[in-house]
């Protein structure tokens, strides 16, 4: 395997064109819909940092309000409240871990056991944030569980291993931290993956929300 990437400098942000929502379900009180990769999940900072899927469902949702979030990189199912009583009640069970979230990633490697779980202490690298780091002096308490799900071919990479995930915390780039300790870091991974990666994208996918 080859060595860590170092963390990338600041680069422009350029989101993925709008070619409409990717609608799962909608009614009165919220919408399911998928992020691509590559756009926020809500506007930073900056005007050049306004488009994200939020500010694009608003467009045809105006009370669409933000619940949750994916990093950037990471496409996937995010779910948005439409009225109050649905924003409180969502925010709540996202606090209390009551929404059961699954991910999948392609990673390098494969893990010595086809399953268990990952825990470990996390915490910011602020000379290079967002980064995070493994720290169990004041790291914050971080668990996720894993499952070898297969394999997958992609052009220009080679094989990859499937991995099915379920955070039980759900602390900043944990999926990413988590699988790049264990030694298969995530393919197109510009924070924790590995130098020279090919991949024409990071290989994580938030799959499916339960929620209560």
């Amino acid at each position: 395997m080859s060595e860590a990437r170092s963390v990338p400098d600041a680069q422009a942000y350029r989101p993925p064109p709008d070619t409409g929502l990717a609608v799962l379900h909608v009614e009165d009180a919220f919408v399911v819909l998928v992020k691509p990769p590559g756009l926020l999940s809500e506007p930073g900072r900056g005007p050049d940092k306004r488009d994200s899927l939020l500010v694009r469902a608003q467009a045809v949702w105006p009370d669409a309000r933000i619940v949750h979030r994916l990093d950037m990189m990471t496409s996937g199912v995010m779910v948005l409240a439409r009225e109050a009583l649905a924003h409180a009640s969502l925010s709540e069970a996202f606090r209390e871990r009551a929404v059961d979230k699954r991910y999948e990633a392609l990673v390098h490697g494969r893990p010595a056991q086809e399953e268990g779980e990952i825990a470990l202490p996390l915490v910011v690298d602020w000379p290079n944030r967002p980064r995070q780091v493994v720290c169990h002096d004041t790291g914050k308490p971080s668990l996720t569980h894993y499952r070898v799900a297969g394999e997958a071919h992609v052009e220009g990479v080679g094989t990859l291993t499937r991995i099915a995930l379920a955070p039980v915390t759900g602390r900043t780039h944990q999926l990413r931290v988590h699988l790049a300790a264990l030694g298969c870091p995530i393919a197109g991974d510009p924070f924790y993956g590995i130098a020279g990666d090919p991949s024409p994208r990071m290989m994580l996918h938030a799959c499916r929300l339960a929620l209560p």
